[in-house]
């Protein structure tokens, strides 16, 4: 079905979302660093990118904005994912380009109606 990038330093919330993206019949690639991650999306096109607000290195606000900022990926959906799940922070995730915002924790019927509309 669709190719999805998957973005979190939780390597259990990885794992989890992959289990369930996997048996909806997407290809995941998952990355535990953020670091860079703007060339490595930018040479696999996904049709998707699922991105965590919070991580050590650089947060999901920064790569999202990077990406939005890059003519390669401008146009690639990102829904992010976060245990920031305050009105204020969702609107600011949406504000920042944002396509939708998950709230952790998730369920697999939660995650794959809201990535639904972006694959197709």
């Amino acid at each position: 079905m669709a190719n999805i990038i998957h973005i979190d330093d939780a390597s259990a919330d990885t794992a989890m979302m992959k289990s369930i993206l996997s048996s909806a019949g997407h290809s995941v690639t998952s990355y535990n660093d953020p670091t860079g991650v703007e060339e490595k999306v930018a040479a696999a096109r996904p049709n998707l990118i699922l991105l965590d607000v919070v991580m050590p290195q650089r947060n999901g606000y920064d790569v999202l904005r990077a990406l939005k900022r890059n003519a390669a990926t401008k146009d690639i959906p990102v829904i992010l994912v976060s245990s920031k799940s305050e009105e204020t922070d969702v609107r600011w995730g949406l504000r920042q380009g944002a396509a939708d915002y998950i709230t952790k924790p998730y369920n697999p019927q939660g995650v794959l109606s809201k990535i639904q509309p972006h694959v197709g």
